[in-house]
């Protein structure tokens, strides 16, 4: 199947065209793109989207800083979306992404989609701002690049449910992407990318906002783009909007990064693996 509406080396001339937009974006790093993928391919993977929650590999995140389901490795994934994520993880497209974003150690895919597959936030749904755990568990790769593929057709304004990047001090949100059916986003992870899906979803009960999530590690990563600390964070860092956000969400931080400060990395790799409901 074909995945593209453009050939492999037009896709990789149009990764160093963009290369500078995407560098210089800002609050950091980041582009998005319409229509990028075949949209009867595309259309083929959201057919085969999972009723996550009722296989008991799924995840349901229920907490003050997100109410989301999620699939968790690639168990879950139908034919169609077999291939079309064994493409997004093969040369040409890992070549892509090397030529747009600059960066300059080898990209490595992630065959255990940890973190990622597919996501779905509901009616009420949402995912606090945030910046992504640094290291995967499993290989001990350095997480640099996020993508995400909306699967949301005919998606309108009024149901919410914008991407938002905001600024490095979380003084303002300063680019809002809104989750429509074939558009792929894309950003750097570092520990001033703040992003997230932070007001509850607004969207007719009948309906929800899909998403296919991938992430691409390095071995090792600039010191700059990790502010304090080590680089060695596991776990997912959530924050408050000023005067946007509960007490209690403040307050379940704080609790975790307690426990993360005090509490060897063998504890949080085990304390994560029962995030699952």
């Amino acid at each position: 199947m074909n995945f593209l509406k453009i050939s492999i080396p037009d896709l990789l001339e149009l990764g160093k065209q963009k290369n500078a937009e995407y560098a210089t974006a800002a609050p950091f790093p980041n582009i998005y793109f319409d229509d990028f993928f075949e949209e009867n391919a595309l259309k083929s993977v959201l057919s085969e989207f999972p009723e996550i929650g009722k296989d008991k590999s799924d995840i349901q995140y229920e907490n003050p800083n997100e109410l989301k389901l999620a699939t968790k490795g690639e168990y879950r994934f139908g034919d169609n979306t077999k291939a079309f994520v064994h493409f997004l993880n093969s040369q040409p497209f890992l070549e892509f992404l090397q030529h747009l974003t600059g960066i300059k150690e080898t990209l490595i895919a992630d065959p255990y989609f940890e973190g990622g597959g597919f996501h779905e936030i509901k009616p009420g749904g949402y995912l606090k701002m945030h910046v992504d755990f640094h290291k995967h568990k499993l290989t001990n790769l350095d997480r640099r690049l996020n993508i995400l593929i909306y699967l949301n057709e005919d998606w309108k304004a009024e149901y919410g449910g914008n991407f938002e990047l905001w600024e490095r001090d979380m003084s303002k949100c300063v680019k809002k992407i809104l989750p429509v059916f074939n558009r792929l986003a894309l950003f750097s992870t570092t520990d001033y990318s703040w992003h997230g899906h932070p007001d509850p979803l607004t969207c007719p009960p009948d309906r929800s906002r899909r998403s296919l999530a991938l992430y691409y590690y390095t071995n090792g990563r600039p010191k700059e783009e990790v502010e304090s600390g080590d680089g060695q964070k596991i776990v997912t860092t959530f924050t408050a909007r000023k005067g946007q956000d509960s007490f209690r969400m403040q307050f379940f931080n704080m609790l975790v990064n307690v426990a993360v400060d005090l509490c060897p990395p063998v504890i949080i790799k085990t304390l994560k693996r029962f995030r699952n409901k």
